[in-house]
């Protein structure tokens, strides 16, 4: 089985700065995609950040310029790098796998974390 673990929220003024890590666990040959989502109160989950296996990223237009995915492969982890946060960053965020393969021969089509939250307020 793979496992997500997040860390990293917490509250910030506007303005501030935050890091999120994504850790992948268990015996994992090969990861396609890890992503981070994220879910503010009252709306619906919406992918934030990704980044695939070849290293191409993609962002949503409300963070372009502001947050970071990278991802270390040998480690199984992904980080979002967040700057300039605004109120409107508050949410959820996710970890999010897309397609991962292990060892074993068993294949995940996704798995998701369990969130950690991200509190942008003065």
């Amino acid at each position: 089985q793979v496992q997500l673990v997040e860390s990293g929220g917490g509250l910030v003024q506007p303005g501030g700065s935050l890091n999120l890590s994504c850790e992948a666990q268990g015996n994992i040959f090969s990861i396609y995609a890890m992503e981070w989502y994220r879910q503010a109160p009252g709306k619906e989950r919406e992918l934030v950040a990704t980044i695939t296996s070849g290293g191409r990223t993609n962002y949503t237009d409300s963070v372009k310029g502001r947050f970071t995915i990278s991802r270390d492969k040998v480690k199984n982890m992904a980080y979002l790098q967040m700057k300039s946060l605004k109120p409107e960053d508050t949410a959820v965020y996710y970890c999010h796998l897309d397609r991962v393969w292990e060892y074993s021969g068993s294949f995940y089509s996704e798995n998701w974390g369990q969130g950690t939250q991200v509190t942008v307020s003065s």
